[in-house]
C-alpha cells in the first residue's frame, strides 16, 4: 500500500481532486465503519499496514471514523458469550485510550454527534467508538450499558452466523444453524432495541437477515442504520439491501451507508477490479431511490473493505472526486459523508432517557 493518494484513472486534470481535498477541510468527513486489529496490533499513532491510522486520516481529510469492537460469531455457551463480551470491553476501552497517546495528530473518544463536530472545529481527529455483532452481550441486556458507557454509538446486531438476538443474513452452517432460527428478531432481541433505544444507541442492521431488518424498523424508536451494506439491484449479494429495504430505511428516516467491499459492489468481483465510480453508482443509486437524506459512505477498512483507487483513508478524496464530477455540490457531499449519520445520531440521542 502506498502512502500517497492514489490518483483515479479518469479526471486527472479536471480540478476534481483539489475542490474534493478543500471541501474535506471543510466538512465532517464521517467513516461509519472500520475495523481495529485484535490483539491491539500495530500503532496507529504510526503510518503502517493499516488501511486505517491516524496519519492517512491527515492525507486523505478524513476527520472521523466509526472504529468498532468486533467480535466473531461462535457457540451459543456462557463462556464462549462472556470471552466475546470482555473481548468487547477490551477493544472498546482501547478505542477509548486513543485520545490519551502523547503524538502530534490529536484524537478524541467521541460518543455524540456534537462532540464529533466539535473535535473538527477544534482540529482533532474523532474516534467513535462501536459494537459489531449483538452476540457480545449473550443474553445479559446491562452490558448494552457498558458499551454505551464506554461511549459505543451503535451495534450491529448480528455479524455472519444468527445469534441469541436476531437471524443473520448469512447463517452458519459450521455453528449448526439453519436457514432461520427466529424469524427475525427474537424476543430477547426486540428487548435489546428497547434498551438500545433508551441508552441512545443505534440499531445497526447491516448482517441482519431482511426478516431482521424490517422488524428492526418496525420495533425501534429511533431510525435504523445499515453502516455498511450496499444496493441489491445493482449486485445481488445476501449483505446488499433490495429496493423495498431502501424504502424502508427511508420510511423510517435512516440511513444505508455504502461501502467499499468489492463483492458488495460487483458480482463476484476482486478488490483490484473495483473503481470509486463502481462505488459511486451504488451512491447514486440509492441517492435516486431513496434520497439524499439517506445515504452516507462507509469503507469497511481492516475489515475487508478496499477497492482500486480507495485502498485507504488517504484515499478518501477520490470518492469525493469522483461525486463532485457527477454533479454533488458540497451541501450534498456534506450529507452523504457524515451529515445524515450525525442526523440519526442525534434522534437517537434525543429519544433516549
Amino acid at each position: 500500500m502506498n502512502d500517497a493518494v492514489h490518483t483515479p484513472e479518469r479526471g486527472q486534470d479536471d480540478g476534481a481532486l483539489d475542490a474534493a481535498l478543500a471541501i474535506h477541510q471543510q466538512v465532517v468527513t464521517l467513516d461509519t465503519h472500520i475495523d481495529i486489529p485484535w490483539p491491539i496490533g500495530p500503532d496507529p499513532f504510526q503510518e503502517g499496514t493499516r488501511r486505517v491510522d491516524l496519519p492517512k486520516m491527515v492525507r486523505g481529510g478524513l476527520s472521523a471514523g466509526c472504529f468498532v469492537a468486533y467480535v466473531p460469531q461462535n457457540t451459543r455457551q456462557m463462556t464462549a458469550e462472556d470471552a466475546a463480551y470482555n473481548r468487547a470491553i477490551a477493544m472498546l476501552d482501547r478505542i477509548g485510550a486513543m485520545q490519551d497517546t502523547v503524538s502530534d495528530i490529536k484524537i478524541r473518544t467521541t460518543p455524540n454527534a456534537d462532540a464529533i463536530e466539535t473535535a473538527k472545529r477544534e482540529g482533532a481527529l474523532a474516534a467513535v467508538p462501536c459494537v459489531e455483532n449483538g452476540y457480545a452481550i449473550g443474553s445479559d441486556l446491562g452490558r448494552l450499558a457498558e458499551f454505551r458507557k464506554r461511549g459505543a454509538v451503535y451495534m450491529t446486531l448480528t455479524h455472519n452466523g444468527h445469534n441469541g438476538l436476531a437471524d443473520s443474513c448469512n447463517p452458519r452452517r459450521d455453528l449448526g444453524d439453519r436457514e432461520v432460527e427466529h424469524g427475525g428478531l427474537s424476543a430477547l432481541g426486540k428487548s435489546a432495541i428497547a434498551v438500545m433505544n433508551r441508552l441512545g444507541m443505534l440499531v445497526d442492521v447491516a448482517h441482519t437477515s431482511r426478516d431482521t431488518m424490517l422488524q428492526a424498523a418496525e420495533v425501534s424508536r429511533s431510525p435504523i442504520v445499515s453502516t455498511h451494506s450496499c444496493v441489491s439491484a445493482l449486485c445481488d449479494h445476501s449483505r446488499n439491501m433490495a429496493d423495498w429495504q431502501l424504502d424502508v430505511i427511508r420510511d423510517v428516516k435512516g440511513v444505508i451507508q455504502i461501502t467499499a467491499v468489492a463483492a458488495f459492489l460487483k458480482p463476484n468481483a476482486k478488490p483490484e477490479d473495483v473503481t470509486v465510480a463502481d462505488f459511486c453508482d451504488h451512491v447514486d443509486y440509492a441517492v435516486k431511490r431513496i434520497g439524499i437524506d439517506h445515504v452516507g459512505i462507509s469503507s469497511d477498512f481492516d475489515g475487508g473493505g478496499w477497492i482500486r483507487d480507495w485502498t485507504s483513508a488517504a484515499d478518501c478524496p477520490n470518492v469525493t472526486a469522483e461525486l463532485l464530477r457527477r454533479g454533488y455540490d458540497c451541501g450534498a457531499l456534506q450529507k452523504l459523508w457524515g451529515g445524515n449519520f450525525l442526523r440519526v445520531m442525534r434522534e437517537a440521542e434525543r429519544i433516549a432517557d
